[in-house]
């Protein structure tokens, strides 16, 4: 009888091929958008963890800056994916300038109802 087969792990050779393909064909201006993804991400996870961990009150205040992280990750994402040059034929007609131009309107759109919701 044969044991339960596992799945096989990424090797280390796979991920430092990946890091090292990323380091090399991946521009400046996504890895800065990358850079700001991530910590965008990863406020998000420490804001959801110390609610559970810690206290959620208040509750409104919770949700706003919740909501700011993921509305930002949102609107990153989107800038990212119009600036990247890997995807001109899906944005031929919206320049980077604009791109950031919508990308900026929506943040201040966004923050300003976070802000507006913190009472």
């Amino acid at each position: 009888m044969a044991g339960p087969k596992t799945a096989p792990s990424a090797s280390p050779n796979a991920v430092q091929s990946l890091l090292k393909a990323y380091r090399e064909t991946t521009s400046s201006r996504l890895k800065l958008i990358d850079s700001f993804l991530l910590f965008l991400m990863l406020s998000g996870v420490i804001q959801f963890i110390y609610c559970i961990l810690v206290t959620n009150f208040p509750f409104n205040a919770f949700l706003a800056g919740f909501g700011s992280c993921v509305g930002q990750f949102v609107l990153t994402a989107s800038l990212r994916s119009q600036v990247n040059p890997a995807n001109r034929s899906e944005f031929k007609e919206v320049s980077p300038e604009r791109a950031f131009a919508d990308f900026a309107l929506g943040s201040i759109v966004l923050h300003f109802f976070v802000y507006n919701f913190l009472g």
